[in-house]
């Protein structure tokens, strides 16, 4: 099988980041990824311009697939939601459980991913190639890897059709969380997330939030580097770039950017990889 390479942006929030956006998308787009995928705020937070987005994606040609998670959500807006995308021609969505939002005292009426993933499948049949996430370092909340692993298994066991990982830069995390995977019984595509290196503070502070690891050797060479952009930008192509092609070379099957709407780092990581 093909292995397939997608892209992930943020719904912008401003006019200014609208056209911003386009102008990424433009030229991401002549990197021919699988599909662009558009992230979905918690409880909800961002869904009209999620779908705004998701729906210009789709205008333009390109395949989108929106994120939509269940957290703070009821059934009848999500399958509402679901709907619009049915009439939009959208086939592919990532199933989230997603964050509760401050000050929300009440998850709603899903609990996990797995109860979404079984909901989509209900409602919609197979209409909609649905992926998950999975965490090869363990979900910050899960109990134990054994729980997350668990966790895991039964959004596949529910309809999952494909994973796509949290970022991470120790390859062995990967593909030992693969290997225990398969052992469960798992054998859907699990696509690692790859997270371009643009600024040491921001990848440190989305990293303590979303639990994944900076290995402490990167680490000190990051803050060796001071305010020097420059060089934080060139040790992580040579990093990322690295770890794409062992986890390529390890059979990996596809790879997913997380952007954060920035075109430039994706694409020479992409053409370093020889993947247009």
């Amino acid at each position: 099988m093909r292995p397939t390479f997608s892209i992930e942006f943020f719904p912008p929030q401003t006019p200014e980041g609208v056209a911003k956006l386009r102008a990424t998308r433009a030229q991401l787009a002549q990197l021919k990824p699988a599909f662009f995928s558009c992230t979905f705020g918690a409880g909800g937070s961002t869904r009209d311009r999620t779908l705004e987005t998701v729906l210009e994606i789709q205008r333009e040609g390109l395949i989108a697939a929106p994120h939509l998670s269940c957290i703070g959500s009821t059934r009848e807006n999500v399958a509402a939601m679901l709907e619009q995308y049915r009439s939009a021609g959208i086939h592919r969505i990532v199933a989230l459980r997603g964050d509760l939002p401050s000050g929300m005292a009440e998850a709603g009426e899903f609990r996990y991913a797995s109860e979404l993933v079984e909901f989509i499948r209900k409602e919609t049949g197979d209409w909609f190639h649905i992926e998950v996430a999975a965490y090869p370092e363990v979900h910050p909340q899960a109990r134990s890897a054994a729980d997350d692993l668990a966790n895991f298994k039964r959004k596949v066991d529910t309809g999952a059709n494909s994973a796509i990982t949290q970022y991470f830069f120790n390859a062995d995390a990967y593909e030992h969380f693969v290997d225990e995977a398969r052992a469960a019984g798992v054998t859907i595509a699990i696509v690692p997330g790859i997270m371009p290196i643009a600024s040491y503070s921001k990848l440190a502070r989305f990293s303590d939030t979303c639990g994944a690891e900076i290995p402490r050797w990167m680490r000190r060479k990051l803050e060796g580097f001071g305010d020097d952009a420059a060089s934080i930008r060139a040790f992580g192509l040579d990093v990322v770039t690295e770890m794409c092609a062992r986890l390529l070379a390890g059979g990996a099957p596809g790879l997913h950017f997380y952007t954060l709407n920035q075109a430039g780092l994706t694409t020479t990581i992409w053409q370093r990889l020889g993947l247009s």
